[in-house]
């Protein structure tokens, strides 16, 4: 996202009257804790400081950082870094100021017209919640029979398709509301190489109905009654979203590989693990030797050559979009 983010800072100097602004205000929303918390709007500030840099004789920049995430994230953390962060800027001649706005970015989270540039990394392919008509249906999202599990398929990512489709246009008026006219927004995305193919629970789930069917450490009933809030979308279905909810330009929009095959299955099970650990717990009430179990059997699922790797991980890509509202 490095020089996506870069290209909208210059595009929002450019808005400018002067070639340097006097004050800006950055919001990155879905944070998380940690070493990465503070990566993009550090990127932001960096590309600012080096056109600030160059002039001479003017009022300081003033910026304020906005920092998004759940209720529940570490919010301690992320201020001990956000303050180590305005100590390592003072020499620069900027005026540095911060925020922590916990709450869901599926609703207003600030003031109309405040924000200049909002970011997001690897937040908006969870939806708000897993769809309603699958629940009340009673369809699982992963079936133990596998002709069921196939007949299903279409019906159950179409309807995540629908919820994702719904969140993400909620998302773009939120926030068309809450940015300047001229305004930008980058975000990456976890994403699928094919229209209506964002299947990306079926690493969480396929570990699990393996453990079900062969160990019973997880209940089948639990199980079936387990949704993944997760979709990941292609870049058509995208491009219609922003282009239909009509508040946003697309600047840009590009797919990474995820060169995932390159990487150890370990380390790929123990970084899934660290995603979806919490929810897996919260459902079925899991013991950490039951989630060593899980981190095992992905892994045997992750063997280079299993025929499961590419089912499991071929269509994922990375989606960067830079948009500008209206």
């Amino acid at each position: 996202m490095k020089p996506v983010i870069e290209e909208a800072v210059i595009g929002l100097l450019n808005l400018k009257p002067t070639d340097v602004p006097s004050s800006m205000v950055i919001a990155d929303l879905g944070c998380s804790n940690g070493p990465n918390a503070l990566a993009l709007v550090t990127t932001a500030v960096d590309a600012l400081l080096h056109r600030f840099a160059r002039q001479h004789n003017q009022a300081p920049l003033e910026l304020r950082l906005l920092l998004n995430d759940l209720p529940d994230n570490d919010f301690n953390d992320v201020a001990k870094r956000l303050v180590l962060f305005q100590q390592s800027t003072q020499s620069s001649g900027v005026v540095l100021t911060g925020g922590i706005v916990p709450g869901s970015f599926y609703k207003r989270l600030f003031p109309s017209n405040s924000l200049d540039l909002v970011l997001s990394s690897n937040s908006l392919h969870w939806v708000s919640e897993a769809p309603e008509d699958l629940k009340s249906d009673r369809i699982p999202l992963y079936d133990d029979d596998e002709g069921l599990r196939r007949a299903r398929r279409h019906l159950v990512i179409q309807a995540y398709s629908r919820q994702f489709s719904k969140d993400f246009t909620l998302f773009l008026s939120l926030r068309a509301q809450e940015l300047v006219p001229g305004g930008r927004m980058v975000i990456s995305i976890a994403g699928s190489r094919a229209y209506q193919c964002g299947t990306l629970w079926d690493i969480v789930n396929v570990p699990l109905n393996d453990m079900a069917s062969r160990q019973s450490l997880v209940s089948r009933e639990m199980l079936d009654c387990f949704y993944v809030p997760l979709y990941a979308p292609s870049d058509l279905e995208l491009r219609k979203i922003i282009q239909d909810e009509g508040s946003f330009e697309i600047n840009k929009m590009q797919l990474h590989e995820m060169e995932l095959s390159l990487i150890a299955p370990n380390t790929i099970a123990y970084a899934f693990r660290a995603v979806f650990e919490p929810m897996i717990v919260q459902h079925f009430g899991l013991s950490g030797d039951v989630m060593d179990e899980f981190v095992r059997t992905l892994e045997q699922h992750l063997v280079q050559g299993s025929p499961q790797l590419t089912y499991l991980l071929g269509d994922t890509v990375s989606v960067c979009i830079s948009l500008t509202r209206f």
